[in-house]
């Protein structure tokens, strides 16, 4: 018999005794622990990966010091419901004393969202508990952060994963009575990464695909499950980086359905829209280049647009940006000639820059013969010198081949007609 209730929901902890995990926090003399047994805590910042029990310390926080409890996702609200919020704590007066606001995703809150908490957390009005996977430094405002404490959460052993699943099958109501045996465990954990929601959500999919009769669990049975189960998405697991992957390569080869497609199913799942918009800026330079340097220009702003924005309308600009990525032509010839710099680089060492190409900012530098030489390009006809600016060893030495593109093709042409065969273009 299954519950409409998902076993990770059933299983969640309610003291801290029961508490699994984050022993450098709340454990016996642990700084949190030790915080939480005074009744005076801060408003913090919990930072960790999904499925550390984030939301779990939260609720046990406000159950154990019996606080008022408010919670909100970032997800889906807004200025306005932050300060509905306040404004209800505040006509409490003081029964509203001492709550609790949880934000989760907290880093999902756009600057001007983030901003409508700070009067009431530096006036005591509210204790913030917020929660992300990301790091707090880049995505909390430097106002919000010096108000609150961070905590960062780690991601459970096998040895803890092993004991929520020995607990699962000791104390479910539904799965104790149940004949289960573990035969192998390296899938459920390598599917979980760590994520103790993840591991209990596959067990339970595991389990109940096995009937009601007994169940034994092999690698092989999990792997054939979760793959009969296309919709499950992963943000920090295997799944995740395929499907992030396949997502780019459908981007490089100019098939804008599989992209939407891939894009789609990062939607579904969740997945933080920042993350998707920077995957496709970084692939606008990498696999288009100069044959459209426009590409880069439309990725920059999809990450400014969607940084602003947040689900759901997000999924919009971020279609609209992949489906004009995937319709550009392609080009790696930047991505090449760096590589090629790079690589040059770590061979030759500092080689020393030509003097007529160096700065001479001081009288000294200029007796030296700093800058001596240089050949000003826009006082010369069409504002180009022929000169060198290659380091000696490798003066002549071409990193950057522009790609067979049209747009490409003129920059070569205007190139070969600067150069002549120098570089070969």
């Amino acid at each position: 018999m299954q519950s409409a209730t998902p076993l990770a929901e059933r299983m969640r902890p309610r003291t801290l005794d029961d508490y699994m995990g984050q022993g450098h926090l709340v454990g016996e003399e642990a700084l949190l622990g030790r915080v939480i047994k005074s009744g005076n805590i801060p408003s913090m910042i919990l930072w960790g990966p999904p499925g550390v029990g984030k939301t779990t310390l939260a609720t046990i926080i406000s159950e154990t010091l019996e606080r008022p409890f408010y919670t909100l996702s970032a997800i889906n609200s807004g200025v306005k419901d932050v300060r509905e919020v306040i404004a209800k704590v505040k006509s409490a007066g003081m029964f509203g004393g001492n709550a609790i606001l949880f934000i989760d995703e907290i880093h999902r809150f756009s600057k001007s969202q983030q901003d409508s908490l700070l009067g009431a957390v530096e006036k005591g009005d509210v204790t913030l508990i917020g929660a992300t996977t990301e790091n707090p430094s880049f995505e909390v405002i430097s106002a919000l952060l010096s108000r609150c404490q961070v905590y960062t959460l780690n991601p459970l052993s096998e040895d803890q994963l092993m004991g929520l699943l020995d607990r699962a099958m000791s104390n479910d109501e539904l799965l104790k009575n149940r004949q289960i045996e573990i035969k192998d465990t390296d899938a459920l954990f390598k599917l979980s990464g760590g994520d103790a929601r993840r591991l209990l959500n596959v067990f339970e999919l595991v389990v109940n695909a096995g009937g009601t009769g007994p169940v034994e669990i092999t690698d092989e049975l999990v792997k054939q499950v979760v793959h009969q189960n296309p919709s499950m998405y992963d943000k920090t697991g295997e799944m995740h980086y395929d499907i992030a992957s396949a997502f780019i390569k459908s981007l490089r080869g100019s098939d804008p359905n599989a992209a939407v497609y891939y894009l789609a199913r990062m939607v579904e799942g969740g997945e933080d829209p920042k993350f998707i918009a920077r995957r496709m800026v970084i692939m606008a330079s990498e696999d288009i280049g100069n044959a459209n340097p426009t590409a880069l220009v439309m990725a920059t702003t999809t990450f400014e647009a969607v940084e602003r924005i947040g689900w759901p309308e997000s999924r919009i600009i971020l279609s609209q940006c992949a489906t004009y990525l995937a319709a550009s032509p392609k080009s790696n010839a930047s991505y090449a000639a760096i590589g090629m710099a790079q690589k040059v680089v770590r061979e030759t060492g500092n080689l020393p820059v030509p003097m007529h190409v160096r700065n001479a900012p001081t009288n000294l530098m200029k007796d030296l013969g700093y800058g001596k030489g240089y050949d000003y390009s826009h006082e010369n006809p069409g504002n180009f010198a022929a000169q060198e600016y290659l380091p000696e060893k490798i003066a002549g030495t071409k990193f950057y081949e522009p790609g067979n593109n049209p747009r490409e093709n003129n920059l070569r042409a205007y190139l070969k007609g600067l150069w002549k065969d120098k570089y070969g273009y």
